[in-house]
C-alpha cells in the first residue's frame, strides 16, 4: 500500500504521541510529558517476607510504563529503595531472632529472583536504607536549618504547619488524614507530637536495634524520610515519576513531599503513579491474616509469563481479587499465545501492534490488551488471513512476555 506524505506524518505523530496516566496529585488521566531521560523512583519493599501478589502486580506496572516509554524512544532511570530498617522488620528479625541485616538479605535474594523470573526490568540502583544514612542526617539537618523541625524526649519530628500544602497529593481532610495515619504507623495520638500529623524524621533506638550516630542523638531514622534521601542521592532533587502502591498515598508519599520540597524549595515529582491493592478470595490480602499469595509458591505450579499475564488482565489501579483459578487459567492462555505464535519471528509493524501500543497509552489498559493477544492467537488458530503470529510475538514482548 501507498503512503502518502500526510498519512506518514499522521503515523509520525502518533508514534511520537504521549502516553497518558493517571497522575494522583492531579485526580486526573494526564498526558505525560517527559524529555528523552525519564527519572522514575519506586517504592520496594520492606525485606522482612516473601514477594507477594499485591508486589508482582505493583512492580508489573511500572515495568509495562518503563517497557513502553521505552518504545517511545526514552531511557528510563529506575531507582527501587530496600527499606532495611524500619518498624517492620525489625521486630519480625527479633520473632525470628536473628539479625535483621541477615533477614533483609534473605528476603532480597527471594525477591530479586521472583522479578527475574517475572522478567520485570532491573533497577539501574537499589540504595539501601542501612547505607544512606549520612545522606539522611544530611536531610534532617537541612530540615533543622529550615526551620521545619522540633526534638522531643530525643526524638526529631517534622512540623507539618510548616508546610501549609500538606495533603495536596492525597486530598484528604485532616480527620481523614488523622484516621489513617493511627491505622499506617502513625502517632497522632502522641503527647510529644505538637500536631497530630507530624511525623519522625529521628528516633532514639530499643536496647536490641540497629543506631546510628547524628546531631539530633544516637537513633535511627525514620520511615519516610529514608526514601527522600534515598531518591534524592540517586536521581536529583526532582524526579519525573514516582510510584508504589495505593497505600503508600498517604502517610508515606504525602511525608515525602512536605519533607522534599521543604528541603529543595522545588516539586519533588512531576507525576505520581499509583498501583491498587490485591485481595484474595473475597478477603484483603495481609500477613495477618496468613492468605498472602507468594510469588515463589505460584512459581511452583505455572509458568512465571502466566503471572503476567494473568494480572495484566486487571487494571493497574483498580484493586482486585485474585481468585485460585486465575493461575490455570492464565497457564491455559499462555499456552494458546506460545502454540499460535508457532516461534515466528517477531514483526516490526502491524495492526495488532498498534493497538497494544495505544491500549498501553490509554491509562494502562492492560485488559484490553490481554483480550487483543488472546483475540489474535485465536484468529491464528481458526487460520484468517489478517492474523500474524509475528504480530502476536512483537506484540507479547511489548509487554515482557517472550512466546518464542
Amino acid at each position: 500500500m501507498v503512503m502518502w506524505p500526510l498519512q506518514l506524518l499522521a503515523e509520525k505523530v502518533k508514534r511520537f504521541m504521549p502516553m497518558r496516566l493517571y497522575d494522583t496529585a492531579q485526580a486526573a488521566v494526564v498526558d505525560i510529558q517527559l524529555n528523552d531521560h525519564v527519572r522514575m523512583y519506586v517504592c520496594g519493599i520492606t525485606p522482612y517476607d516473601s514477594t507477594h501478589l499485591g508486589h508482582a502486580a505493583t512492580y508489573l506496572s511500572y515495568d509495562l510504563i518503563i517497557r513502553r516509554l521505552e518504545d517511545l524512544g526514552h531511557t528510563v532511570q529506575l531507582v527501587r529503595n530496600v527499606t532495611d530498617v524500619d518498624d517492620s522488620i525489625l521486630p519480625k528479625a527479633r520473632e525470628l531472632g536473628i539479625d535483621f541485616l541477615e533477614l533483609a538479605e534473605t528476603e532480597m535474594n527471594r525477591f530479586s529472583q521472583d522479578m527475574v523470573a517475572l522478567n520485570t526490568r532491573r533497577a539501574d540502583s537499589e540504595p539501601r536504607a542501612t547505607e544512606s544514612i549520612e545522606g539522611i542526617v544530611d536531610l534532617i539537618s537541612t530540615l533543622v536549618d529550615r526551620g521545619h523541625t522540633y526534638t522531643t524526649e530525643g526524638t526529631t519530628y517534622f512540623d507539618v504547619t510548616t508546610f501549609p500544602a500538606f495533603g495536596k497529593l492525597s486530598h484528604l481532610t485532616e480527620q481523614e488524614m488523622i484516621a489513617l495515619a493511627a491505622e499506617r504507623g502513625g502517632r497522632p495520638d502522641d503527647p510529644k507530637q505538637r500536631n497530630p500529623l507530624d511525623f519522625v524524621l529521628w528516633q532514639p533506638s530499643a536496647d536490641d536495634e540497629p543506631s546510628w550516630d547524628s546531631p539530633f542523638g544516637l537513633g535511627r531514622p525514620g520511615w519516610h524520610i529514608e526514601c527522600s534521601a534515598m531518591s534524592m542521592s540517586a536521581l536529583g532533587p526532582a524526579l519525573d515519576i514516582h510510584g508504589g502502591g495505593a497505600d503508600l498515598i498517604f502517610p508515606h508519599h504525602e511525608c515525602e513531599i512536605a519533607q522534599s520540597e521543604s528541603a529543595n524549595g522545588e516539586p519533588f515529582s512531576k507525576y505520581w503513579v499509583h498501583a491498587g491493592l490485591v485481595a484474595y478470595q473475597g478477603t484483603k490480602m495481609s500477613k495477618s491474616l496468613g492468605n498472602l499469595v507468594f510469588v515463589s509458591d505460584l512459581r511452583k505450579t505455572i509458568d512465571p509469563r502466566a503471572i503476567r499475564l494473568a494480572l495484566m488482565a486487571h487494571h493497574y489501579r483498580s484493586g482486585f481479587e485474585w481468585f485460585d483459578d486465575e493461575g490455570p487459567q492464565a497457564q491455559r492462555d499462555l499456552e494458546r499465545l506460545v502454540r499460535s505464535a508457532g516461534g515466528a519471528e517477531p514483526a516490526k509493524g502491524g495492526s495488532l501492534i498498534d493497538q497494544v501500543r495505544d491500549a498501553l497509552d490509554d491509562d494502562l489498559n492492560t485488559p484490553l490488551v490481554h483480550q487483543l493477544l488472546l483475540k489474535e492467537a485465536q484468529a491464528i488458530e481458526k487460520g484468517e488471513t489478517s492474523a500474524s503470529p509475528g504480530c502476536l510475538v512483537a506484540s507479547a514482548a511489548l509487554c515482557g512476555i517472550e512466546l518464542r
